[in-house]
């Protein structure tokens, strides 16, 4: 199949899973061209299967801001045209989906139908699409599209309660290559991280306020009274500065490395012994399945698609919505006792195995194939 992907190219899960989505499709012999304003950060290599195509938005005085989605559904057009892709699988409602309906539009102007594969990840529909401003377009956009899939079963109840939504909505779970985890990295590469008896806790996100940083500092805070333990604080937004100087309030900056963005994941999770995600809410949970991925366990709230992911008492725990004692309870019980810390980490890496890519990219290649069988209508 030839089939367009468009996607956000930054370091946030919808980003990473529709660019590890295209990779392995071009692998099963795909032609797979990504659209998008720029090379997604996890895209390295292009070849014969895989293609990018950047989206181009001419700034013009008359716009105060500038035209986007436009820009985006007349490069899709020129692209079906130009590659005879025969399925659109868009990432997040809005913009994409929105777009791409616009571009099947103008193309069916021509006798071309491409079906729409939306793909709801989280923001688009708990966030930024229940807003009274958007609620209209994503409703639309949604029912316009020819499949709608979501990443968790927890989204997909949230969508059909915050949306009247008429077309069925599979879950698809993300997922990631657990043979990327098989790491060769050597405990000496440790020792640049934090001492021999000194436990590595890490976090990733982007630092929004919905990822509860304040938490993660105060589960730390807790951890290192009982044991020698450094924090890796892994990304970049608006609530970093702020748990910095919670750091120095607390007395323990020099516990904890903020490394801004990285693309070092792969070896910081390698070295950690225990991974903390409090978030307010998560449609799935990424961030947590790549630590599980390393046999790294998970510390985590209790919420949306987290309890899919994250086994309550086997990979890790799960707690209430702001509850630091009990969150601080559970990650000292399982590094204070070693024979128990490893098996935390071997169900960790065990629980990850059920999302290997391998076993989800063919649901994908299923619902492409069911959408075209249905449009050959048109």
């Amino acid at each position: 199949m030839r089939i367009a992907i468009v996607c956000y190219p930054t370091f946030g899960g919808s980003g990473v899973v529709a660019t590890e989505l295209g990779l392995e499709l071009s692998k099963r012999g795909h032609q797979i061209h990504f659209i998008t304003y720029n090379q997604p950060v996890r895209l390295e290599l292009l070849g014969n299967n895989v293609h990018f195509h950047e989206v181009n938005v001419p700034e013009y005085p008359l716009f105060h801001y500038q035209p986007y989605e436009l820009a985006l559904s007349s490069k899709l057009v020129d692209m079906v045209k130009l590659h005879k892709i025969e399925v659109l699988h868009v990432h997040y409602a809005i913009p994409h989906a929105y777009a791409a309906y616009m571009a099947q539009k103008m193309l069916l102007e021509e006798g071309i139908y491409v079906p729409i594969v939306t793909t709801l990840h989280g923001t688009d529909i708990t966030l930024v699409g229940n807003h009274p401003f958007y609620k209209p377009a994503v409703t639309f956009s949604i029912n316009k599209s020819d499949a709608v899939t979501t990443v968790s079963q927890s989204l997909k109840e949230d969508t059909l309660r915050l949306f009247n939504i008429k077309k069925e909505i599979n879950v698809v779970a993300n997922f990631i290559d657990i043979s990327r985890f098989n790491h060769d990295f050597t405990d000496c590469q440790r020792a640049m991280m934090a001492t021999e008896d000194e436990k590595i806790i890490t976090h990733i996100s982007n630092m929004r306020e919905v990822k509860r940083i304040p938490d993660v500092i105060n589960v730390f805070y807790n951890i290192q009274k009982e044991m020698p333990a450094k924090l890796m604080m892994v990304g970049e937004g608006p609530e970093r500065e702020p748990a910095e100087r919670l750091c120095e309030e607390l007395g323990i900056a020099d516990k904890v490395v903020f490394f801004g963005n990285s693309n070092e994941i792969d070896r910081i999770l390698c070295f950690s012994d225990l991974f903390l995600l409090p978030s307010k809410t998560e449609s799935f949970g990424l961030s947590a399945l790549e630590a599980m991925a390393s046999g790294v366990p998970v510390i985590s709230s209790n919420t949306g698609g987290i309890p899919e992911v994250n086994k309550e008492g086997f990979s890790g725990f799960l707690s209430e919505v702001g509850d630091v004692e009990d969150m601080s309870k559970n990650a000292i019980y399982i590094l204070k006792d070693e024979s128990r810390f490893k098996e935390f980490k071997k169900n960790a890496k065990s629980q990850a195995k059920t999302f290997d890519i391998h076993q989800i990219v063919p649901k994908y290649e299923a619902i492409y194939q069911e959408t075209l069988n249905k449009c050959k209508v048109y």
